[in-house]
């Protein structure tokens, strides 16, 4: 019985992880039927940066880990295999659920004034002109412009 819930878990998880799909820009839902605004500028220096995990990596992780480590042992091994497993897939979890990211100084053509932006990934460089979409004060994206 533990076994076939520990392949249904871990089919489960890796289920879901194929369903995001890779390469395409992602905006938030807050961001859609609504009236961006941009403004365009260079970039004068990038740093590069991670962002935290906001919890669901630390949560998954150690709920896997958990599972995975109940399989192995017995009575009180059993016990204590489950709590390694869940330290360890917490842990896990969380190095997983971290994002690269970079820091942007942007000089808008504009204004003039610089902005500092954090974007997730690593694409962009000094010198690229960028358009950074708006929406209201809050940044929804900055991305490469002719």
């Amino acid at each position: 019985m533990k076994k076939i819930l520990t392949i249904l878990i871990t089919g489960l998880t890796l289920m879901f992880l194929g369903c995001a799909q890779q390469g395409l820009p992602e905006v938030s839902a807050n961001s859609t039927n609504r009236v961006l605004r941009y403004e365009t500028g260079v970039i004068l220096s990038v740093k590069a940066v991670a962002v935290k995990d906001n919890g669901t990596g630390t949560f998954i992780g150690s709920l896997v880990g958990a599972v995975l480590g109940s399989t192995v042992g017995r009575g009180r091994g059993s016990v204590l295999a489950s709590l390694a497993g869940g330290l360890g897939g917490a842990y896990v979890g969380n190095e997983v659920g971290k994002a690269n990211a970079q820091e942007l100084t942007i000089q808008l053509d504009d204004s003039g004034e610089n902005i500092v932006v954090i974007t997730k990934g690593t694409k962009h460089y000094v010198g690229e002109h960028v358009r950074v979409v708006k929406n209201g004060g809050r940044v929804v994206g900055v991305e490469a412009y002719q």
